[in-house]
């Protein structure tokens, strides 16, 4: 690994082609994962540090002490007396700008202090909290369970649909096929806005709306999975096909034993951008679904956001609990991702 990561341009020589490739490097990771860490570190944070200026990159939290004679533990601050002895006390009540404190080894004792001359104790504490909280404030499996069966099922519906019409315009030959294609990847170009009325119309017409139907079909056929498969399916050799019909196979079972197995690596990166575009749908579902218990997770996050208040802390840590699958799904399928890209369009 130290090997692969220390190569140079020329063997043995450190030049400035090196130098700007690793600068490179650092500069794109840092722009690609550098907004996921301070989402994940902000969703360990609570609401006074996520609005405190300027922002900390690790969650801090205000250290606490249990003290005799207090039933809950009381917050830690360090106190600068006249005399420039700093000590540590704990904090029993604020009164405009005096804070009472006590000593939590003499806590008899009640020492007032200017709320200026004391500075909390704070220490890194990455709390749960805010996931636990984000749950159980609202129907969070339900919404999971939603999630995960609009896109499981639309996932594998994109994946039987396109891959069929893939299969008809990369491998028979039909008077306007390419016509046929061309149409397909101009719809490329009409803005999901423009269709928005006129599918939910129909959506309602046969009686789709509020159901989850409603999300999974509109949206199973796309342009870019057609493209993506036909433009894959074009390197796998007709004489396969040939062969298998003069063996006497059928058209279904040569689509089935043949096109298929030999397209997992394109399906695989189709399957991981359908997964994707299901899971962090959220326009179409907000438009499709009224009823509060057929909301996806993505819906269900905006009830956290209201006209005065947007609770920022349990937004963090639920968009960070939606990112896992997509995650885990992007590390299975990942390494189909570079065969099926690169050989896309290769014949």
């Amino acid at each position: 690994m130290l090997r692969f990561l220390t190569r140079t341009h020329r063997a043995g020589r450190f030049g400035w082609p090196d130098a700007l490739t690793y600068v490179f490097l650092i500069v794109g990771t840092f722009i690609m994962f550098g907004p996921v860490l301070w989402l994940v570190m902000s969703s360990f944070k609570d609401r006074a540090e996520l609005v405190r200026f300027p922002p900390r990159f690790l969650p801090y939290s205000q250290e606490s002490a249990v003290v005799p004679g207090y039933d809950d533990p009381l917050p830690l601050f360090n106190v600068t007396g006249e005399d420039g002895v700093t000590r540590q006390l704990a904090q029993v009540r604020r009164v405009g700008l005096e804070g009472q404190m006590v000593d939590p080894a003499n806590p008899e004792e009640i020492v007032r202090v200017n709320i200026n001359q004391r500075t909390p104790v704070e220490g890194v504490r990455f709390s749960l909290d805010n996931y636990v909280r984000g749950v159980e404030s609202f129907p969070f499996w339900t919404y999971l369970r939603n999630s995960l069966v609009v896109t499981i099922a639309a996932t594998v519906l994109t994946l039987f649909i396109n891959s069929m019409a893939a299969f008809a315009l990369s491998k028979y030959e039909f008077r306007g096929r390419n016509a046929i294609f061309l149409i397909t990847i101009g719809t490329l170009m009409i803005p999901l806005s423009v269709v928005l009325v006129p599918v939910f119309l129909v959506i309602t017409e046969v009686g789709w709306n509020n159901n989850l139907l409603g999300v999974i079909v509109p949206g199973a056929a796309t342009p870019t999975g057609v493209f993506l498969l036909r433009q894959y399916m074009l390197t796998i050799p007709d004489e396969l096909i040939d062969s298998a019909r003069i063996d006497g196979a059928s058209e279904w079972r040569i689509y089935l034993q043949v096109i298929l197995p030999l397209s997992k690596p394109a399906l695989a990166v189709l399957a991981i951008f359908s997964i994707m575009w299901r899971w962090n749908d959220f326009l179409w579902p907000l438009i499709v679904l009224s009823r509060n218990e057929l909301f996806t997770l993505q819906v269900g996050l905006n009830s956290f956001q209201g006209e005065l208040q947007v609770q920022w802390d349990l937004i963090l840590a639920m968009t960070v609990l939606t990112l896992l699958p997509i995650t885990l799904v992007f590390g299975f399928l990942q390494r189909y991702i570079t065969t099926g890209i690169a050989t896309t369009g290769m014949k």
